[in-house]
């Protein structure tokens, strides 16, 4: 498993919102992200929206992605939270800063 760290920025405006979606992920969209490989995955968000997540992929991120990009739920999904973020060009998930694992402590 390859850990995988990334940043996301949710408008300010739309934190409130944004959260009563992620505690109902539609489960076709769960069931996929599953399919794709990825595991362990959460999300975090500091007060001003800056949002990192965290999921344990079978591959690679990119892989992780990949896949993802195969599934149609993942494109209405996408597209729906396109909405909530700052600062993007396309779809959140084409958007995700990854981050470089530094320590990693068992």
């Amino acid at each position: 498993m390859k850990r995988v760290g990334f940043l996301l920025k949710v408008r300010p405006d739309k934190i409130d919102e944004y959260k009563k979606h992620h505690e109902a992920v539609w489960p076709e969209m769960l069931d996929a992200l599953q399919r794709t490989g990825w595991h362990n995955y959460s999300l975090f968000m500091r007060e001003d929206g800056l949002l990192f997540g965290y999921f344990e992929a079978e591959e690679s991120f990119e892989a992780s992605l990949a896949g993802m990009d195969k599934e149609e739920i993942n494109a209405r999904w996408q597209a729906f939270m396109e909405p909530y973020f700052e600062s993007m060009t396309g779809r959140a998930d084409e958007n995700m800063l990854s981050l470089e694992e530094v320590f990693h402590l068992d």
